[in-house]
């Protein structure tokens, strides 16, 4: 099984109070609804950008899913959010227009105009968003006082596929995106339309309370941190031909990664053996060692890979797409670097189903992605 990360090669935020304003390399993007109900309660609304390359897309469509089954969700991680009293939820679109990332940033003074912003989808006084005669499945949505905030495709008939997805949060979400975009990439691998990225914005944007409003931040692809939004493409390679060699029974039993070298450049591509064998040997008569021989895991048995600064799962078990794939040499998992964050340190994890029991593996397989 494999998962494939892409990051993005621009984002930035629209904002209908500076409609002119550009904020290209904010560290933040966000989907924000506020009332400024300090002065004229002017409803004020955000919404962000977010695309990623089509040519990296087209390649691991090609060269690496081919005909396997596969999907692409849509991750974007919470920086700070607050109002989420009532159920917030966003929506997701194929953005219709080419637009500029420009070199802005959030109340700069003075202003930048050199990218997209509210009314502009290049730089200001030049490529406004369309507010009319838009063209087919092509839809805006804007106050009549703050016209623009960008053009989208919406529907479910889009060579039959359906570009418009959504997400709710609760009071106790995490507030972080992760939403099946699959038909969306689909529609611009297929040709149906260009891919110019992602819109996402609050579905009920322009209230009237300050009770209604809320703050929805992200982390933007110039973070700091180790949080940029994701597009992941996960595909069915699956393979079991395990040969001569035994499939464990036991859940008593000791399973490591073996040819675990530490070190990958961020753009390798590794396969990880995973070598299992019975904690207790059978007593039979033998002419070699029983520690030498190997055994392979059970068909139910996953891969997941954890950021060990944070604890967090950069890659969870998916009984689709983490399953261990197996040959005559014993079960295996490739693993694609250019996901993982350089310069960090992480770790494996086995889960294997044995007898209808579930067994989470830790044996301290620690490795580290450098640049390269």
């Amino acid at each position: 099984m494999a998962v494939y990360k892409l990051f993005p090669v621009k984002d930035t935020t629209l904002y209908s109070l500076y409609p002119n304003l550009n904020s290209g390399l904010d560290e933040i993007i966000e989907c924000s609804t506020r009332v400024n109900d300090e002065y004229d309660l002017t409803t004020q609304a955000s919404r962000f950008l977010v695309a990623f390359s089509q040519t990296e897309i087209d390649d691991v469509l090609t060269n690496n899913v081919g005909a396997s089954t596969w999907s692409s969700s849509l991750k974007v991680f919470l920086a700070d959010g607050e109002g989420f009293s009532n159920t917030v939820t966003l929506e997701f679109y194929p953005i219709s227009a080419s637009w500029n990332m420009g070199t802005g940033k959030f109340l700069d003074n003075p202003e930048i105009t050199d990218g997209a912003s509210w009314n502009y989808r290049t730089s200001y006084q030049d490529e406004i968003w369309r507010i009319s005669n838009f063209g087919q499945y092509v839809t805006a949505s804007f106050p009549p006082s703050s016209p623009g905030g960008g053009t989208w495709y919406t529907g479910s008939s889009i060579s039959g596929l359906n570009v418009t997805q959504t997400q709710s949060f609760e009071f106790y979400s995490t507030g972080d995106i992760d939403v099946d975009v699959t038909d969306t990439v689909k529609a611009w691998a297929s040709g149906a339309f260009e891919n110019n990225g992602f819109i996402v914005k609050q579905e009920n944007e322009f209230v009237t309370s300050s009770n209604d409003a809320n703050i929805i931040q992200y982390f933007a692809v110039d973070t700091n941190t180790i949080y940029p939004p994701q597009l992941e493409i996960k595909w069915d390679d699956f393979s079991y031909n395990t040969g001569s060699l035994t499939v464990l029974n036991t859940t008593q039993c000791i399973v490591s990664v073996t040819n675990n070298a530490g070190e990958y450049f961020n753009n390798a591509v590794e396969r990880f053996r995973v070598n299992s064998r019975p904690e207790f040997p059978p007593r039979v008569f033998s002419t070699s060692s029983f520690y030498t021989d190997n055994y392979v895991l059970p068909e139910s048995s996953y891969f997941a890979i954890k950021d060990l600064d944070t604890n967090e799962f950069v890659i969870d078990f998916d009984t689709q797409f983490t399953k261990l794939s197996a040959d005559s040499e014993g079960s295996y998992f490739d693993l694609y670097m250019n996901g993982l964050q350089p310069e960090r340190y992480y770790k494996i994890l086995i889960k294997t189903i044995i007898s209808g029991s579930t067994l989470v593996l830790d044996d301290n397989n620690y490795f580290k992605v450098i640049n390269g």
